[in-house]
């Protein structure tokens, strides 16, 4: 099968994110695909917006919440995919050469990368990997901890990302799934497991569990959010 070829863009929500997000940029520089970096910034009170101007990356500054941050700063991406992705997920310098093959099978419109934890805090989130799998099979969707990627005019078609305070992932494959398949790159990205090592294993997954039930319920978003950030659990944006 013949890869396709194209630029990327990459945009990263922020929110405080000092810590995580040199690394993250990077191992960006690592990947030949990849054209620019646009960071979309909630507000962020730490050196979030100094670090990223200094490594040379484009910063939109916008209203919290992960799906309009995301929005945002697709809106002023040039190339010609598109890869959301998280502060503290790092990218194999393989990464472009997967996705623009993966975008390059037949009927696929969107997809993501297999994940792995670094550093897990406890035997109860390995698996990762072959979770991403299962996932995709029974729910056909990825995570956003795992990076979704998509042709800029594929996004362009389902009116952008959708402008929800959470569980934009969600809303966005429901879109996606209309138009063709969503897919897995062959290639492994790897994630900080800090919200499961700050809240506990157990008491995340309950959450993760809650809001998801929720969110096939038709509980309004923005209570979802209420739930979710009242756990205290720290999100990218």
């Amino acid at each position: 099968m013949a890869e396709s070829t194209g630029s990327i863009s990459v945009i990263i929500p922020t929110l405080n994110e000092a810590a995580e997000l040199p690394e993250t940029l990077r191992r960006l520089r690592l990947v030949p695909e990849v054209r620019e970096v646009i960071i979309a910034d909630g507000g962020s009170r730490d050196d979030t917006v100094k670090l990223a101007q200094e490594a040379g990356r484009m910063v939109v500054n916008c209203e919290s919440g992960r799906g309009r941050q995301l929005r945002a700063g697709a809106e002023r991406a040039t190339g010609e995919v598109v890869l959301f992705l998280h502060a503290d997920t790092w990218v194999p310098p393989a990464a472009g050469r997967a996705l623009l093959a993966c975008l390059a099978r037949p009927g696929v419109v969107a997809g993501g990368f297999y994940k792995v934890f670094r550093d897990p805090p406890s035997w109860l989130v390995r698996g990762s990997r072959f979770k991403c799998w299962w996932r995709l099979l029974v729910a056909r969707r990825v995570m956003a901890d795992q990076g979704i990627f998509l042709r800029r005019e594929t996004l362009t078609r389902i009116g952008g990302v959708p402008d929800v305070p959470l569980m934009e992932e969600f809303e966005l494959c429901k879109r996606l799934r209309l138009l063709g398949r969503i897919a897995l790159a062959d290639a492994t990205v790897v994630t900080s497991a800090r919200k499961f090592r700050k809240l506990g294993v157990l008491r995340t997954y309950a959450l993760m569990w809650r809001v998801t039930a929720g969110y096939h319920r038709g509980v309004p978003l923005e209570e979802l959010r209420r739930w979710y950030e009242g756990e205290g659990v720290k999100r990218n944006a």
